[in-house]
């Protein structure tokens, strides 16, 4: 253990009265999360502090107050002006603020030795290390051998892309192949833009694929859930599991998975077969109407539909029906992971059919329909205090292959593969637990295991950084401060991640101190001359707010910029209309307009395989939540680390609920407990997705659950590059059986 290391105990028996500040305490729950943590400092001793900062559960990044009585966090609450958060915060964004004080936290510098083993050594050697290793890199190979994959955050998206392309690389890909790729590269060839925002609580009708607000999306969300339902609004949920926002929906649509686009294209044959669309809307702001509409016409009857997604034609007809007569007011919800971000091969033209289909609507920007809203952003900086960096001369690796993936995310399961074959020789992970959550762990191990230099920036030891040559650590995100975070919306505004506490473990640095040092170590520090205040203060003053202000107030709005209902929207697109038809699919080997595309595996009911599917629940996300103590507490205590069987399969197979199942495919096996349950479609077997922990020094996780990963095979959705997280099948047995 580190000399500079302090121990959880030791911090908590050093601040006797506030042995809560590591705990959720204040009886929060999965359900409610509208407690405040560790709420007791009435005691009044010492000075409390307020710091407004932002949450880092998920990529939400919920405002919040921090309540610090003499250096020690003993309360948070969510900031009323926050537009994510509106006053509360979900059971993660609760529970994370136990990070800071994680015993498993990385607390040096660590290399790895010829033994295979880790071993502490100091930021000094570490950087010099790095920085022959990556100078050698480009020397033999050129910079486009480098690579970084960042799940972004505030400070995290600048510093690791200026760090990059400083050296020259284009190479910097986001976890979004794992996550919303498809998705948003899907809408951006029909609307021009990556996402859209369902006016949920003015709507008369929203249809949510394989979403759940009530899942702790975001608070704010599932406020706007709860008035549509209040309102009246029909709320109908289109997934294979029902989730948990069925409390407020109207109806729920058992679909089988893989089949969303054949069930909107259905929907789309009603509305245009019967004349319930905008025809003018239609004629006036989209092209390629017509090729689209003769195909949808002639095969995407809602009988063709039925027979793919098990849903009956008369309920297609009638939801279609249902959408014409509340539109405008009307909208598919944009989604994403689940349903189709990352997990099909018909992802990225699922995400399509669902933007043509709003346009039948005519919702676009009208009350409780799908809104572009507006948007606020730093401008052009003082060039000699931050010199712009170089453009590098390479592409980014991967965009020729798949021309469809948005550069600004790029494909991560490309880069891996890049990597097995040798084009990428180094790469960098910065907040990015790659190995364990974003496409088959054993090809991942051995592509990454490939690599010439592989460097890890983290707050704990993850699968990714059990395999690295060099763990940075990180101090958490309650120990630093970070760049404005500019938030679009109805009233865009922009945010601030705060330092809360002091560091708990001295030698850890922050994300803009290790990128800057690690630069002037490779030779190009001159792009880093400046702090990540200085930084943050320029940003802020080219919207006219100073960083003293937005600390004061944490989140500061621009009404100025106030989204208005019922203006037309600018389509970016290359023929700034609605695009039905996309030269830029037609030259990635799609169709021009979107037509049926099969998943790549179907389950077979006489073979005995389900569909793997996953999902996130309230109190988790991702793999980076799973060792908080009392989140996995509360996994513990109701067993949230299941696997779902319908009861329809679970009784053809002698399956009880309770029952040991070992779950297997060609990849994988692996035992858990079942919830048997009629929430699920037949077809599939649902697995949380954040579980099955394989890194033992994250001993909270460790071995708790299964991991989805472990079973999903490599593999890489055509033309948008999505990780096609759901293209598996298993088989499950009950053990002794």
């Amino acid at each position: 253990m580190s000399e500079n290391m302090m121990t959880r105990r030791a911090f908590l028996g050093a601040s006797a009265g506030v042995a809560a500040a590591a705990a959720c305490a204040g009886g929060v729950s999965a359900v409610s999360g509208a407690q405040a943590f560790a709420a007791d400092d009435a005691a009044g001793e010492g000075v409390t502090r307020q710091v407004h900062t932002l949450c880092n559960a998920c990529s939400s990044k919920c405002g919040f107050t921090a309540y610090v009585v003499d250096g020690k966090l003993t309360k948070v609450i969510g900031d009323a002006d926050h537009p994510y958060a509106q006053g509360v915060l979900c059971a993660r964004g609760y529970g994370y603020t136990q990070i800071a004080y994680s015993e498993d936290r990385l607390t040096d510098p660590l290399k790895k030795n010829a033994q295979g083993k880790f071993e502490a050594i100091s930021w000094d050697q570490a950087y010099a290390e790095i920085a022959e290793k990556v100078k050698a890199i480009i020397d033999e190979n050129g910079p486009e051998a480098l690579a970084m994959v960042q799940d972004p955050r505030p400070s995290g998206k600048y510093y690791t892309k200026r760090f990059m392309n400083a050296l020259g690389s284009a190479n910097v890909y986001t976890h979004g192949a794992a996550c919303n790729l498809s998705k948003e590269a899907g809408f951006t060839q029909v609307i021009g833009t990556g996402n859209y925002e369902s006016d949920v609580e003015n709507s008369r009708m929203t249809m949510f694929i394989g979403r759940s607000y009530a899942d702790a999306i975001r608070p704010s969300s599932v406020a706007a859930l709860q008035k549509a339902h209040e309102n009246g609004a029909r709320i109908v949920l289109v997934d294979p599991r029902c989730n948990n926002s069925v409390a407020f929906a109207d109806e729920w649509v058992p679909i089988n998975p893989g089949t969303d686009m054949a069930f909107v294209l259905g929907m789309a044959n009603v509305l245009i077969t019967r004349g319930l669309y905008d025809a003018d809307y239609v004629a006036e702001n989209a092209v390629g109407f017509d090729e689209w509409a003769s195909y949808v016409r002639t095969t995407c009857t809602p009988e063709w539909a039925a027979e793919i997604t098990g849903i009956p034609a008369n309920t297609i007809t009638r939801l279609a029906c249902e959408f014409a007569e509340a539109a405008p007011a009307a909208s598919i919800e944009p989604s994403w992971r689940g349903a189709f971000g990352c997990a099909y091969a018909n992802s990225g033209e699922t995400a399509r059919v669902v933007c043509l289909f709003n346009t039948l609507l005519g919702c676009w920007n009208q009350p409780g329909g799908a809104l572009l809203t507006s948007s606020v952003s730093a401008g052009d900086l003082d060039k000699e205090k931050f010199p712009s960096v170089p453009k590098p001369e390479g592409k980014l690796l991967g965009q020729d292959v798949y021309p469809l993936a948005l550069s600004g995310m790029g494909s991560n399961v490309y880069a891996a593969q890049a990597a097995k074959g040798g084009q990428i020789k180094g790469m960098f992970f910065y907040n990015s637990n790659m190995a364990a959550g974003y496409s088959n762990t054993a090809y991942l191990a051995e592509a990454l295991g490939a690599l010439e230099l592989m460097v890890v920036v983290d707050v704990q030891m993850s699968e990714t950084a059990q395999l690295a040559d060099y763990v940075l650590p990180e101090c958490s995100y309650l120990e630093r401060m970070e760049l404005p975070e500019f938030i679009g919306g109805k009233v865009p505004c922009v945010a601030l991640r705060d330092q809360v506490i002091e560091r708990v473990h001295p030698n850890t640095k922050s994300c803009d101190e290790i990128f800057s040092e690690l630069a002037a170590a490779c030779g190009v520090g001159d792009y880093f001359n400046f702090t990540v205040e200085e930084l943050a203060e320029a940003q802020l003053a080219t919207v006219g707010v100073s960083l003293d202000d937005l600390r004061r107030a944490g989140t500061i709005s621009f009404p100025e910029k106030a989204f208005a209902y019922g203006s037309t929207p600018k389509w970016k697109t290359p023929t700034g209309k609605i695009q039905f038809t996309s030269e830029a699919c037609e030259k990635a080997g799609l169709s021009a307009y979107p037509v049926w595309v099969e998943p790549e595996v179907m389950p077979d009911a006489a073979a005995g395989t389900l569909r793997l599917i996953g999902g996130k629940q309230a109190h988790m996300s991702h793999t980076q939540t799973a060792n908080i103590q009392d989140l996995m507490q509360i996994t513990k205590d109701y067993e949230l680390d299941r696997v779902w069987l319908s009861t329809e399969v679970a009784e053809k197979l002698g399956i009880a609920d309770g029952d040991e199942v070992l779950v297997s495919n060609e990849c994988a096996e692996g035992k858990a407990r079942v919830k048997v349950t009629e929430r699920l479609n037949p077809t599939a077997l649902f697995m949380p997705s954040h579980y099955g922990c394989s890194s033992p020094d994250e001993h909270t996780a460790y071995g708790v659950g299964l991991r989805q990963m472990d079973f999903v095979p490599f593999h890489i959705e055509p033309g948008y590059g999505a990780t096609m997280s759901q293209e598996a099948l298993v088989t499950v047995k009950k053990v002794g059986a």
